[in-house]
């Protein structure tokens, strides 16, 4: 039998610890507005939504003066063209990208430190990106994060995928906020050099209870839900039960 000494059962227990609790690095806000929360997704004041009639089109364009050097138009329209795919492929709704900023709904641009709407930027690895609930279709993110549009950049040191804070940006101009389930697109914390795109059942269902369901989805077979607690996803109440088992089996 293989005993544990006092250092060899701490090191076990921060080990498992640090192992299922370290928490995320990278933060994506949005403004703080009154809310309606439910069980784990999140609306703002009054279940704010855009009104319009079913099935919805929303135009979304961006800002030619707010782009930056380091991507190229196409990749980043590629990446949004997927985000907002992934919020269409649930509700009735499409998006469309237009060249017209006067008739867009959404404006997408990136902007650097304090640019004028009260929600300065400050630098990498900070708040990457911010939005306004419906229907103001403001979505902004900060230009001088290490963006990544594919796998080799997003091993580089800080690289934040853009398609993965496109998703959850996206989440908010629709009309939902933070989440407090981790494998949400909406919790508010995603880990960087990651990528986190796909919509989990809290998703779906907070933004299907904004704009009902669209008859072609099929939730897929591996389909992601929290029944754990209000706080806590399955890993983390798995994690909290094995500290418990520790504890208890090897006394400090």
């Amino acid at each position: 039998m293989v005993q544990f000494s006092g250092y060899h059962k701490m090191y076990v227990f921060l080990f498992i610890f640090f192992l299922v609790f370290l928490p995320a690095t990278r933060c994506i806000a949005t403004n703080d507005h009154k809310f309606h929360a439910t069980t784990h997704y999140a609306f703002y004041e009054n279940m704010r939504r855009w009104n319009r009639t079913s099935p919805i089109k929303l135009n979304y364009t961006f800002l030619p003066e707010h782009m930056i050097q380091n991507l190229s138009l196409a990749d980043i329209r590629l990446s949004f063209q997927r985000a907002f795919g992934r919020w269409a492929a649930v509700i009735l709704m499409t998006f469309v990208e237009t060249n017209d900023a006067n008739h867009a709904d959404i404006k997408i641009g990136f902007y650097f430190g304090d640019h004028g709407d009260g929600v300065p930027f400050d630098g990498p690895l900070g708040q990457a990106a911010h939005s306004s609930p419906p229907e103001s279709g403001i979505l902004h993110l900060d230009g001088s994060e290490l963006w990544a549009v594919d796998e080799n950049t997003l091993k580089l040191e800080g690289a934040v995928d853009l398609e993965s804070v496109a998703v959850h940006e996206i989440g908010h101009v629709l009309g939902l906020r933070h989440s407090t389930v981790k494998n949400a697109v909406m919790f508010p914390y995603t880990p960087i050099q990651k990528r986190k795109v796909n919509l989990s059942k809290d998703d779906v269902d907070g933004i299907q209870q904004l704009y009902g369901v669209n008859p072609n989805f099929k939730p897929g077979p591996n389909w992601e839900s929290s029944s754990c607690s209000m706080f806590m996803e399955t890993r983390t109440c798995l994690g909290w039960s094995m500290l418990l088992a520790i504890m208890m089996v090897l006394p400090f």
